[in-house]
Parts: C-alpha cells; sequence; structure tokens
C-alpha cells in the first residue's frame, strides 16, 4: 500500500480542493491511501459530507497552515506544526512515500530542502514539470527554483531530468536538450556553453541546444535551463496561451456569423482545448531530494490537484529519488566535474 502525506490545507482552495481530489484518487488507485493533514473539524466535515469509504485515510491534526503570502523563511523558522512541514516530516520518517501540497512554493522548496535533505552530490533542488507539446509532453528543469545555476548545476539537473522521463515516459534514452539563444556552438554564454561541453561528454542522450521554440514541438523530452530562464519562458508562455485563448473568444463573438462559426468549430476547439489544458500537466516535481515531494499549482482546482496526485503514485511507483540517487553516482563516478 502506497501512502501520500496531503498538505489538505495548501494551495488558494484548500481542502475544498484537495479533500475531493484524494477520495477520487481513491477510487483510482487501489493500492493508494493518505494521510490528510490540515485542520481536523474541517478535514472530518468535508469527509462525512462525501459518503465516500474513506478506510484508506488517516485525518492528522495540524494547527498551524503556512499561507500563500508567508515569506519561506518565516514559515521554516515559525510553521513548524503546520500541516506542510507535518507532510513532509511524513516523508522523511518513511509513514508516507510522497508529499503533494499546492502550497506556498518557496516555503515548500525551503521546509523540504531542510527536513528531507538533498540526494548525495545536489546542492540544490530543482523544479521540474511537464509542458504540452505537439508529440505529448516535455520536461522543463529548472522552472524557478534556482535563478542562478552553475554549469555543474545545471549537468545535474539533466540527469535528474533524464531519469524522471525515463521512468514517467517509459522511454529509456529521454532525448536531453540544452537551452539557448540560438542551435548554434558559438551562441550563449559561458555558462551554457560549459555545460553543453559536459553533457556532450557524458552517456545522456544529449542533442544540442534548444531554442524558445522549440520547447512545444516534442523535439526533445527534456530541455533544461536555469531557473531564472525557465520561470520567464513559463509564464510567457502562460501569457502567450492566455491571449490567443482571449483573442478567438473575441474572433468568434464577433457577428452572428463568426458566432455560427463557432458552433461549427466546437468539437475541435474542445480537442483543441483539452489537448492543451495546463491542467492536464499540474504537478511538478522538486528533483534531488531524499523523498518524493510533488507542487501542485496553488489555484489547482480537483482535477488539476489530481494529476498532482497521479505525478506522486508515477514517481513512488519507479522510485523516482533512488534511480536518480544512482545515476548521479554513476555519473560522477565515470565523469568528474572538476
Amino acid at each position: 500500500m502506497m501512502r501520500i502525506a496531503l498538505d489538505a490545507m495548501g494551495g488558494d482552495h484548500g481542502p475544498e480542493v484537495t479533500i475531493p481530489a484524494a477520495l477520487a484518487a481513491l477510487r483510482r488507485y487501489p493500492g493508494v491511501s493518505f494521510s490528510l493533514i490540515g485542520d481536523q473539524p474541517t478535514i472530518a466535515r468535508l469527509l462525512d459530507r462525501t459518503g465516500t469509504d474513506t478506510a484508506r485515510c488517516s485525518v492528522v491534526h495540524a494547527p498551524q497552515r503556512v499561507e500563500m503570502s508567508d515569506r519561506p523563511s518565516v514559515a521554516l523558522r515559525n510553521k513548524r506544526e503546520s500541516s506542510m512541514r507535518f507532510a513532509l516530516d511524513a516523508v522523511r520518517d518513511g509513514h508516507a512515500g510522497a508529499c503533494v501540497s499546492a502550497g506556498n512554493t518557496g516555503a515548500l522548496m525551503g521546509m523540504a530542502r531542510y527536513v528531507l535533505k538533498t540526494l548525495p552530490g545536489i546542492e540544490r533542488p530543482a523544479i521540474c514539470a511537464m509542458l504540452p507539446s505537439v508529440n505529448g509532453s516535455t520536461h522543463m528543469l529548472d522552472l524557478g527554483a534556482n535563478v542562478d545555476s552553475s554549469s555543474e548545476e545545471l549537468f545535474r539537473f539533466a540527469v535528474m531530468g533524464s531519469v524522471l522521463a525515463a521512468s514517467i515516459d517509459q522511454r529509456p534514452s529521454p532525448r536531453v536538450a540544452l537551452l539557448n539563444i540560438g542551435e548554434e556552438e558559438i551562441k550563449g554564454n559561458d555558462r551554457v556553453k560549459q555545460t553543453a561541453l559536459l553533457l556532450e561528454k557524458s552517456k545522456l542522450n544529449y542533442c544540442g541546444f534548444a531554442e524558445g521554440n522549440d520547447i512545444y514541438t516534442g523535439k526533445f523530452d527534456v530541455i533544461v535551463c536555469d531557473g531564472f530562464v525557465g520561470n520567464v519562458a513559463l509564464k510567457a508562455s502562460e501569457g502567450v496561451a492566455g491571449m490567443l485563448l482571449e483573442l478567438a473568444r473575441q474572433e468568434f463573438s464577433r457577428n452572428l456569423l463568426t458566432k455560427l462559426s463557432a458552433l461549427i468549430a466546437a468539437p475541435v476547439l474542445r480537442r483543441l482545448r483539452d489537448r492543451a489544458d495546463p491542467r492536464r500537466y499540474n504537478g511538478a516535481s522538486l528533483l534531488g531530494l531524499r523523498g518524493i515531494v510533488i507542487k501542485s499549482h496553488g489555484g489547482a482546482d480537483i482535477y488539476s490537484f489530481g494529476r498532482a496526485i497521479d505525478q506522486a503514485v508515477v514517481e513512488m511507483e519507479n522510485a523516482v529519488p533512488d534511480r536518480i540517487s544512482s545515476a548521479l553516482e554513476q555519473f560522477l563516478v565515470n565523469q568528474p566535474l572538476s
């Protein structure tokens, strides 16, 4: 039985989203159970309301919650009895195989690094998420945990992303690329060029530089960058997607003819929306820790938070931290970085 420690109070909607999502996951995964961590009376009331069999759920009371506005340092110091901290403690103590939280990203990263520690050879964890592409999805990291990464750290990100992609996508040799301002060898700053040299000498399936427009083509399985670049690219992409949806809405509602066209095109538009729906790709992995931690978007609804739970299940089934540790040991022994 795989157990997930759920930060029930995290995110913009808290237990109104996290509890129904967990109960839906129980139906999908007969071999999964939950520790629902948060305000016990609130959780109990929601469980009673559903009338669902909760034999595979236990409720752990946490008197505090980490607010989305809390500074990470304050949360780490003053929120030791929060639902987020208790969930991470459960993973550390072996009571759960994964933690899932929609809470404050900075606080989750800081707490996870303090409570779980990093794997040997890793100084800083990285945030990795799946992004939609023409042919499926692409894993991209780092998306904001490290804004100034060295070439050695970028190399380690590539190893971790490759292991995650191989585990989730069942691809023995994921195609790895390094995000740059051009495909030519002369392009990029010294850090990117040095990282490219490390990747070229490695046993990873390194395929060269990726430009920004390659992120969504499906040309690569893993795209590596530092957190500053990755977060800007991600937010810019979200902005473009939102703009295109709004422009389409405006054009289809312009007059009677365009409204009729929208009715005719409705099936295609629905399929397009479903394929590109960001809710399907919710659930970022905090890679490099001695345990599985999945970060959900703070504004996630029940469906998208359920996708974060799905991510946790897949990583538990594939023992992702152990596989990353083994891969790092192999690469760092066979290929010293300094």
